[in-house]
Formats: C-alpha cells, sequence, structure tokens
C-alpha cells in the first residue's frame, strides 16, 4: 500500500442524494428552499446517532447529539453547473463542469429517437421521465406483444432502454445501447444510457434482472482518479462509480445490488487490507428507491439503515485508513416534483488521527479530491485540501 501523509488508504462512501439544505442558486434550479435530510426530520423524524456523532448534527440540527462530535464535519457546495449524479462525482475529484448535461422533462424529440430507431431496425415505446419499475409495469406487455424496446429517462440525463429478456435478450439489448451512446452526441450528449433488462410476464408482473449496463460518457478533463492511476495507486470502485467515470482512473469495480451490499463490500475491502490507495464506494438507494419516489418514511428508514451499519465500517478501518461520508446532489422526498434538488453535501471524516473540527461550508465538492490528492503528494490544482485542517500534524 502507499504511503500516504495522513492516511494510506482513502475509502468514500457516497450516500446518494442526501443533501443538507438549498444553495444559495437554488431558485435557479427551481429547488429554494429544499433541504433532503432537514425536511425528512421535519415531516416523518429522523434518529441517526452515529452520522451524528461524526458531526453531521453540525448541519442538520435535530438528529442526534450536537455535542462533542468525534470526527471532522462541515458540508460542501457545488460549484458546477448541474445536479446530477456524474456532474457531482465528477466535481468530488476535481472536474468542475461548465455545462449541465441535457435533461428531457417532456422525453426525447423526433431527433433522438428517429435515427435510434432506423439503427435497431425497430420501433420504440417512448415515455417521457418515469420510474423504471413503472415503466415495464405499464407497458411490459406492449412491448411483449410488439417487440419494441421501451425507452425512456428520468431526472437525470440519461437515455434508458428497458426489453425483457426473453424478447431482446440482454446482449442484443446491450448492442442497441452502445449503438445510442454513438448517436447521442452534441447537443444531446446525455451522460449515460443504460440498458434496463428485464423478465416476468403481465400476469405475475415484471422483474428488472441484475443484467443492467450503463454506457456513460468519459470525463471531459482530468481527475484526481487519474493522478493517482498515473502515479501508480489504484482505486477500487464499488457501485456505480465504475460507470459514472467510464473506467477512467477506475483499476476495478464491482456492481452492487442493494446499500447492504455496498456496505459489506466496502468492508470487505477495509478487512482485505490490499494495496488500493482509494476504495470508493456510491449507495444509490436513497435516491433511486425514496428520494425520486417522494417517499420520505422511507428514505427516513433507509437513512437510519445505513446509520445503524456504520459502527461496523468504523470498526473495520485500519491504522492508516480515512472515511469520507459525503454526497452527490440533494434529492428532497419532500419537494414537488421528481427532480434531484441543488443542495450543499455533508462532508465527514473519521478514522485514526482525524481531529474533530468544524470543517465549515467548503466552496466546492473538488475540496474532497484535493485533500486525497495531497495527502498523496500530487499537486492538484481544483479545490481547496483540508488535510491540515483535519488531522494531527504529529
Amino acid at each position: 500500500m502507499a504511503r500516504g501523509a495522513a492516511f494510506d488508504r482513502a475509502v468514500v462512501v457516497v450516500l446518494d442524494s442526501v443533501g443538507c439544505g438549498a444553495m444559495p442558486d437554488a431558485a435557479r434550479f427551481g429547488d429554494a428552499g429544499a433541504d433532503t435530510l432537514g425536511h425528512i426530520r421535519d415531516a416523518v423524524g429522523l434518529a441517526v446517532p452515529n452520522l451524528a456523532a461524526l458531526g453531521l448534527a453540525r448541519v442538520t440540527p435535530g438528529i442526534g447529539e450536537r455535542d462533542a462530535p468525534v470526527a471532522a464535519s462541515g458540508r460542501m457546495a457545488e460549484r458546477s453547473e448541474g445536479k446530477d449524479t456524474t456532474v457531482g462525482h465528477w466535481e468530488m475529484v476535481g472536474l468542475v463542469s461548465s455545462q449541465p448535461f441535457p435533461t428531457y422533462p417532456r422525453g426525447f424529440p423526433p431527433e433522438v429517437l428517429e435515427p435510434f430507431e432506423r439503427a435497431i431496425g425497430r420501433g420504440v415505446i417512448a415515455l417521457g421521465p418515469c420510474s423504471g419499475t413503472d415503466a415495464i409495469r405499464d407497458h411490459g406487455a406492449e412491448h411483449v406483444a410488439t417487440g419494441r424496446p421501451i425507452v425512456y429517462t428520468s431526472a437525470d440525463s440519461v437515455f434508458q432502454v428497458a426489453a425483457h429478456e426473453d424478447v431482446i435478450p440482454p446482449r442484443e439489448l446491450w448492442a442497441m445501447c452502445a449503438t445510442a451512446r454513438r448517436i447521442l452526441d452534441g447537443p444531446h450528449r446525455v451522460a449515460r444510457v443504460i440498458a434496463r433488462p428485464f423478465v416476468g410476464s403481465a400476469e405475475a408482473g415484471f422483474t428488472r434482472t441484475a443484467n443492467r449496463h450503463d454506457y456513460s460518457i468519459p470525463p471531459t478533463g482530468p481527475t484526481v482518479l487519474d493522478a493517482l492511476a498515473e502515479r501508480g495507486l489504484r482505486t477500487v470502485g464499488l457501485g456505480k462509480i465504475g460507470d459514472i467515470y467510464d473506467m477512467r482512473g477506475i483499476a476495478d469495480s464491482t456492481p452492487t445490488r442493494s446499500n447492504a451490499h455496498g456496505v459489506a463490500l466496502t468492508r470487505e475491502r477495509l478487512a482485505a487490507r490490499g494495496d488500493e490507495a482509494l476504495v470508493f464506494t456510491n449507495l444509490v438507494e436513497f435516491d433511486s428507491h425514496f428520494g425520486h419516489r417522494r417517499d420520505p418514511a422511507g428514505y427516513r428508514d433507509c437513512l437510519q439503515a445505513f446509520d445503524a451499519a456504520l459502527p461496523g465500517l468504523l470498526a473495520d478501518l485500519g491504522p492508516r485508513d480515512a472515511l469520507f461520508v459525503t454526497a452527490d446532489h440533494g434529492n428532497d422526498p419532500t419537494y414537488p416534483g421528481t427532480d434531484h434538488t441543488r443542495e450543499h453535501v455533508p462532508i465527514l471524516v473519521a478514522g485514526p488521527g482525524v481531529r474533530p473540527v468544524d470543517l465549515g461550508t467548503r466552496t466546492s465538492f473538488a475540496d474532497l479530491g484535493a485533500t486525497i490528492a495531497d495527502n498523496f503528494g500530487l499537486a492538484w490544482p481544483v479545490g481547496r485540501s483540508f488535510l491540515r485542517e483535519a488531522w494531527d500534524p504529529s
């Protein structure tokens, strides 16, 4: 394992969409007053004592004791133009996006759909933004009868294609999505194309399978992940991390079935004491299962389940490990609509040698990547490292 200044291995866990209060420019995004954590607390109650003890109660009071946090904590603001998964994750590793990716609140226009239909040799069932489970529930039977794949989007910049595995086998669906990735360029360069295979019947119900595949665009500039790789330092991605970065700077990537699976895989990596410099995990269920579906109680329960798992994760940290817990955007389940919300995100830092300081409000998500780069002696021009604030100089 490579030697770092304060830690030898960083473990970054992204609680997907767990925002902590509207950004000053939230009104420009239609999100004035959004507050994912605060509004869950107010609507259905929220008790996350372990996260609170790490300092989350500094940024969201009323979720646990605020006295004597045991970790460094604060919040980070987003500089990028956007509020989606891709730009949030890219900014964490030092790539600030000046242009948002295109989204399609009224569905895809003919100039997107018609070239895709010509290329795959069949028509599609075209939907607007919707839940993937709703798409196959409501249109799965039509798809099975006609052979036309279901094309839909979400609040994110995504082009999703769903097909029954007995009608369009996964490899054929993947080829269709690879074709869509080539077509979707210029003003329609969406962040991700996603293959969504499913099985079942109209009578018994349709279920998505594990044969999902994502086709992302590569980061549009250098990232801290690239800098680590160039230095020979390995990054391991868990969950959709590999897809988000199109495997740029990622040595190994493992998908996850659930938040619990993601935590379990992260703990396995910690216990293995491998040679990676960065373990990078995304826990998506907060966003996909509860934020977009506007389910405050479900979101609360999901947060409390992670909170219950947190002591085990902390116990697995080695003497030269550092844990960073953060998020990539907000998704206030009490807010109108189903879109992400433009919010600050928490930054919690725990591990041996970490001082329980207040990190305040950081001006960019890139401060996280800058801190990791600083620790490994990498010159990085974007963001401001908090290494010397959070670690005891001794």
